[in-house]
């Protein structure tokens, strides 16, 4: 059972990286599996990364929600792009769908987390319409000083202070934090304080993504605002 919106929101990333090769990669095989002359097929893909074109599930309600029912019909009715990226909204809709189904007992905070860690991936049609590439995540939001959500490393490109700031945030993945010495990993929330520009990871300092974005600046405790 997934008990926190990290855990499901790993098991989003993995579902989704499923179908983005199902539609992206492996293009060419879920073509060839999506044949008209078959049932109603639906697009599934799963945690651990593998996908497959199947029929829905007998049971009625269903254990979980359903993908989008019959992908198949409209495969040689449309061109190859538009039906892939019809597809692919109705994928980002059942992922959406299931994420919050398996997260219907999460607190309002909880849920508020859950959506903003998915909110910093792309969503499939995106990718697929050639909008962003796979796994390029939203930009940090700002507030005030700080950045919430993912730490970048604070690298100057050219040692111009007065560049564009956009160009200073680098993914930071492996950095640790100075409390417990964890390494962050993309799909964490860390926050950076504002006077000592030290990252930290949530965990340590019981802050969410939705306290963060309430916040004007947060301050580790080295560092008392002054």
């Amino acid at each position: 059972m997934v008990r926190t919106p990290q855990e499901l929101f790993s098991e989003y990333k993995g579902r989704q990286g499923a179908i983005l090769r199902a539609l992206t990669t492996e293009v060419d095989r879920f073509f060839a599996q999506c044949d008209p002359e078959r049932e109603n097929l639906c697009l599934y893909g799963y945690a651990d990364g593998t996908w497959a074109v199947d029929l829905p599930v007998e049971e009625v309600p269903p254990e979980i929600p359903e993908p989008a029912l019959g992908i198949n019909f409209a495969r040689d009715g449309m061109q190859r792009q538009d039906w892939l990226a019809l597809v692919a909204v109705h994928s980002d809709s059942w992922l959406l769908s299931l994420a919050f189904y398996k997260g219907a007992r999460f607190n309002r905070e909880q849920r508020e987390e859950l959506f903003n860690l998915i909110n910093t991936q792309p969503t499939c049609y995106e990718v697929v319409s050639g909008r962003v590439r796979p796994n390029t995540a939203a930009p940090p939001k700002r507030k005030g000083n700080a950045v919430v959500g993912r730490p970048p490393k604070h690298a100057k490109h050219g040692g111009d202070e007065d560049e564009d700031e956009s160009d200073e945030w680098q993914d930071g993945e492996g950095d640790p934090c100075p409390l417990c010495g964890h390494e962050y990993q993309q799909d964490e929330f860390w926050i950076a304080c504002d006077k000592c520009d030290r990252w930290f990871c949530g965990r340590c300092t019981k802050m969410t993504a939705a306290k963060a974005e309430k916040m004007g600046k947060w301050f580790c405790n080295d560092c008392p605002a002054r």
